[in-house]
């Protein structure tokens, strides 16, 4: 059976414009009759590193905003802190970069919210039937809200090949410890030449995991927890983290996010996948690069799986732009992602999200 993956391109009129075919989008989600009174509503999104571009544009949540307050629903902007440090990296400048980026509550509506708290530590150990893991660290404010609508940028990402629906709410629903463990297999460690000895990392480890050797701070890989708190307190970014984890792997640890995201949210999670300004990097750069093809439309479903293969579909239905290194000259059916990153097998995440149950690859495309 083919899950529905609904789409609306880019064309506007006086009478339809942009914002009315998100709008018509939602209500062919039956987006209303999901939320009851008083329900919390997460709209999870990338607000992007400061000095991006390529993000949603917060306009475009206005729509959506509307449509759940209009059902009685209670809407938050949302999105977890970064692993790495930068301006998204805890929750005071993530929202004070939110708001740089226009998000603010005049312009979308709602309020922002960072759901795994202050330094990333805020979230909720969800059991699932995974592979891999058997736990998984959920951002608090996301575990407990009464749905989930996620809000994804496609585009490309150095890992996983593209990021869309599935990376949104896997990566982007986890704790920084959840981030840790789809990213690494080990510890964090402390980078001697940039260290100074403050004894703040020491004095922060709940789990007695980091002590002094001389003037040096040292990580037990035995006590860690790899809950990675430490890497964003250190104020000299001293605390490195491990990025060992190769792609087939990473793709199916978020596949298995997204399962702990989504659990508990059955008929009370919706997808929309923009497929404007499709960078070949991921939002969590301060710049965005020249497009890999041109801007397409929007698509919206309630099958994480299936939005990501027509999205992916589409960008790769498309001539290459002629403004992107990485794409100048490629045609029609040519992967634009395999592109940009060679070495990426973009259909793990898909195939292995269709084996755990999270969707389906087949769909049919409804054009609203």
């Amino acid at each position: 059976m083919k899950s529905t993956v609904y789409f609306a391109d880019l064309r506007a009129s006086i009478k339809r414009n942009v914002l009315d075919k998100i709008q018509a989008l939602l209500d062919r989600l039956e987006l209303t009759s999901r939320i009851q009174k008083g329900d919390a509503v997460a709209i999870k999104l990338h607000f992007g590193e400061k000095g991006n571009t390529a993000f949603v544009r917060p306009i475009y949540l206005r729509p959506i905003v509307e449509k759940v307050k209009e059902a009685g629903g209670k809407p938050f902007l949302t999105d977890t802190n970064t692993l790495y440090g930068g301006s998204r990296s805890e929750a005071i400048s993530h929202i004070l970069t939110a708001e740089e980026h226009g998000f603010g509550l005049n312009t979308v509506g709602a309020p922002i919210i960072i759901a795994d708290g202050l330094w990333g530590n805020a979230g909720v150990q969800v059991k699932i039937e995974g592979r891999i893991f058997k736990e998984v660290s959920i951002a608090h404010d996301i575990y407990y809200a009464d749905m989930l609508i996620g809000v994804a940028h496609f585009k490309g990402h150095e890992l996983s090949g593209f990021g869309g629906a599935i990376k949104n709410i896997a990566m982007g629903c986890s704790t920084r410890e959840g981030k840790l463990k789809q990213h690494s297999n080990v510890s964090p460690w402390v980078k001697a030449s940039k260290c100074k000895g403050c004894r703040r990392c020491v004095e922060w480890c709940a789990y007695g995991a980091i002590d002094m050797q001389g003037k040096v701070a040292h990580i037990d890989e035995e006590r860690c927890v790899g809950c990675g708190e430490c890497i964003v307190i250190c104020p000299e970014g001293a605390i490195m983290i491990r990025w060992d984890e190769v792609s087939p792997v990473f793709q199916r640890k978020m596949v298995e996010y997204a399962m702990g995201a989504l659990k508990g949210k059955e008929g009370k999670a919706l997808f929309l996948n923009f497929l404007t300004q499709i960078s070949p990097y991921c939002d969590c750069y301060g710049h965005s690069d020249a497009p890999i093809v041109g801007d397409i439309g929007i698509l919206a479903s309630t099958d994480p799986v299936a939005i990501d293969q027509a999205s992916a579909d589409l960008v790769n239905a498309q001539p290459g732009s002629p403004f992107s290194p990485y794409t100048r000259g490629l045609g029609p059916g040519a992967d634009k992602f395999r592109a940009v990153h060679k070495e990426v097998d973009w259909e793990i995440q898909l195939n292995y999200g269709e084996e755990m149950g999270l969707g389906r690859r087949e769909y049919a495309l409804v054009e609203v």
